[in-house]
């Protein structure tokens, strides 16, 4: 590279890169933080580091990003939501329906900072070809640093030597990880962040699996399935997908697993069953030969006949009558079998799971105890159980929200990479968790705003929320708090709870079972808002920090253990939660409970009166009038609020058209009060 082609903003940079390589040597190549995979959450990753000056590398295997969408979906199409319109320009808002951009994307309201997705694609349910081409895009227009060609064969625990007084070295801490590429290259790293996600395909073994052809090696179209029978084992997306490009060219299917069909319209699991891929509901509804038969696949078994069709039976039948092909067919012993006739062709689509076998035993993440051990196990911070300094982020880490909310997708684990990066910049770097400080008059809107835009815990319901730390006369707000942490809030964000406790801020669909599409399905009464079925905002307070045990033993399906004070913002069909009677007042009275103090607003008039004739005045007129500030009402204002239901003292027969104030109310006339207008210079203010 020539120097003469470096941004003057880089030269910086690339210096201190240039003493640290030579301080290494060429091998091992040392940095503090190593990105395992170019995928989404590598990506995501990758930006928040770079953004915030780190020393990083990302390795990645193939020679682009997003490899993975380069062969699945098998038959091309995303299930991730598009959604160009909103009706909106907040940015933020409008990640609430962009299920594929990265963060970043914008820096600040409306500057463009990197691509977002639209660029790439307008479909609804976009190619998989459009996500390559993006991630492409977003790794070069920011200059991420990817080693591309890095086949990683093995990843160590270790004790760093040696290196401890390296002036670009920033850790203080002695462990550290070495992976080791193809070519016997290492790369030591004081952090190793696993982004390398799904991509071993789940298998099941049972008499005849030698048979099963996999989803990973299915063609694009289902020309070469004429007039065929065929079973497939599963009832994800990935089997439905499968089944919807067969449909046009086979005789009959049947998908098989141990459970029923789970909707995600139903379940709101954006990882269960989506209508995008439903065709064959239809066809075996309304009769069309194709069907779904539960069972279980470890107990199956496949019988090749003569003719090279494949018969279904159990395991437990083969070993009772051995080699007698008659006897050892379910049909033979129940004639109404579901699977009694022949298949041409069984095709596995049972998902994928953490391949761990580039792993050390030293740093070998142990199984999570959900979804079969597919995820790793992890604290409730994404770091790898007794693996300090191991992270894992993006679809892997999903082992903590699994069927719970969105973290194993982009539009869920992109806030949950921004989590950890600012886990890790607080635990190496000494930087507490962004915080914005407010005066407590501003809490109420300060909810309402996040409630209405935010799109973090808006996708990731229930696993991330706000954390509001009450101290006074103002506060602090922290955004996107990984929830199943919160006893560790101080450790992890560096901001201590005080004696006034703190408010968190969830997003929770309703706990009680209800037809999705029936009557009766959404409630619109504010009193009954504990009753919401949709997603809605829920306000928790404590005064003082939960413990390990407290969060051990919260509620089954609760996200929190339970509080002093409970409050559900009611449901709202447009998801708009600014309704001043339905929305704004009841929050402000549950507020006003917590903080025990009067969080109403007032005019400037009314803060004048209680200036003169209170010894305390409320809050708004402490922080606001009587710091020269506050709004100064007329007689529209005052109609506004009347017609809002906030106000029931404004007589419009005695208001001025022309504006002016209107005389005092007649409770305060009959006692001899009088209202004097009081200038006040463009000095005074």
């Amino acid at each position: 590279m020539q120097l003469s082609s470096v941004p003057l903003s880089l030269l910086p940079l690339l210096a201190a890169q240039c003493l640290c390589s030579l301080a290494d040597g060429p091998h091992p190549r040392r940095h503090d933080y190593c990105v395992l995979g170019a995928g989404p959450a590598g990506l995501q990753m990758g930006h928040f580091l770079q953004e915030t000056g780190r020393d990083y590398v990302i390795l990645e295997r193939n020679h682009e990003p997003g490899s993975f969408f380069a062969i699945y979906p098998r038959h091309g199409r995303l299930i991730s939501i598009n959604k160009l319109f909103t009706g909106r320009h907040n940015p933020e808002f409008n990640l609430r329906h962009d299920w594929n951009s990265l963060l970043g994307a914008v820096r600040g309201r409306g500057q463009p900072r990197a691509p977002l997705f639209s660029r790439v694609s307008s479909a609804l349910y976009p190619p998989a070809h459009s996500l390559r081409r993006y991630l492409s895009l977003f790794a070069q227009e920011l200059r991420l640093r990817v080693r591309y060609g890095v086949d990683v064969a093995g990843v160590s625990q270790g004790t760093s030597q040696g290196n401890g007084e390296k002036e670009c070295d920033r850790f203080d801490q002695s462990q550290s990880y070495t992976l080791t590429d193809q070519e016997g290259l290492n790369y030591t790293c004081r952090v190793l962040l696993v982004a390398s996600g799904l991509w071993e395909p789940q298998q099941v073994r049972f008499p005849g699996w030698e048979a099963v052809e996999g989803y990973e090696s299915l063609p694009r179209d289902g020309s070469g399935f004429q007039g065929q029978a065929v079973l497939i084992l599963g009832k994800g997306n990935s089997a439905f997908e499968t089944a919807a490009a067969l449909l046009p060219h086979t005789a009959r299917i049947a998908l098989y697993s141990p459970r029923p069909v789970r909707l995600a319209w139903q379940t709101h699991y954006v990882g269960d069953l989506r209508a995008v891929n439903t065709e064959l509901l239809d066809t075996y509804q309304l009769k069309s030969l194709d069907g779904l038969v539960d069972g279980s696949v470890e107990q199956l078994a496949l019988v090749r006949d003569a003719r090279g069709r494949l018969h279904v039976t159990l395991a437990e039948l083969l070993r009772l009558h051995g080699n007698d092909s008659a006897a050892t067919r379910a049909a033979h012993h129940h004639d109404n079998f579901s699977l009694r006739r022949p298949f041409d062709r069984v095709v596995r689509c049972l998902g994928f799971r953490f391949n761990s076998s580039i792993f050390h035993s030293s740093a070998c993440p142990r199984r999570a105890g959900v979804a079969r051990g597919r995820f790793p196990a992890l604290s409730a911070w994404f770091e790898g159980r007794g693996l300090p300094g191991l992270f894992v982020i993006g679809a892997a880490a999903h082992s903590r929200d699994y069927r719970h909310s969105a973290g194993g997708f982009i539009h869920g684990f992109r806030y949950t990479v921004r989590a950890v990066h600012r886990i890790l910049e607080q635990r190496y770097h000494g930087h507490p968790w962004p915080a914005a400080t407010l005066q407590t008059s501003q809490l109420l809107s300060a909810i309402l705003r996040r409630v209405n835009e935010a799109s973090g815990p808006y996708q990731m319901f229930g696993m991330l929320g706000d954390i509001i730390l009450l101290q006074g006369d103002s506060f602090q707000y922290l955004e996107e708090f990984p929830l199943q942490a919160l006893a560790q809030l101080t450790a992890l964000t560096g901001r201590a709870v005080g004696p006034g406790g703190l408010l968190v801020l969830v997003m929770e669909y309703g706990h009680s079972l209800t037809d999705s599409l029936g009557q009766n399905r959404s409630i619109t009464d504010w009193a009954l808002a504990w009753k919401s079925n949709f997603l809605h905002p829920v306000l928790y307070y404590y005064n003082t920090l939960p413990s390990e045990r407290d969060m051990r033993l919260r509620p089954p399906g609760w996200p929190l253990p339970r509080p002093q004070a409970l409050h559900h913002i009611v449901e709202d069909f447009l998801t708009e939660w600014e309704g001043p009677v339905s929305h704004s007042q009841p929050l402000r009275r549950f507020l006003e409970h917590c903080l025990t103090s009067d969080l109403r607003t007032f005019y400037a008039e009314s803060c004048f009166r209680f200036a003169l004739t209170s010894r305390w005045p409320p809050l708004s007129c402490r922080q606001g009038y009587l710091q020269a500030q506050g709004l100064v009402g007329n007689a529209r204002l005052w109609r506004h609020a009347v017609e809002a239901g906030l106000m029931e003292d404004f007589h419009p027969e005695l208001a001025n058209e022309s504006g002016r104030t209107p005389p005092l109310p007649g409770h305060m006339t009959r006692t001899g009060a009088q209202l004097t207008r009081v200038g006040v210079s463009r000095d005074d203010l």
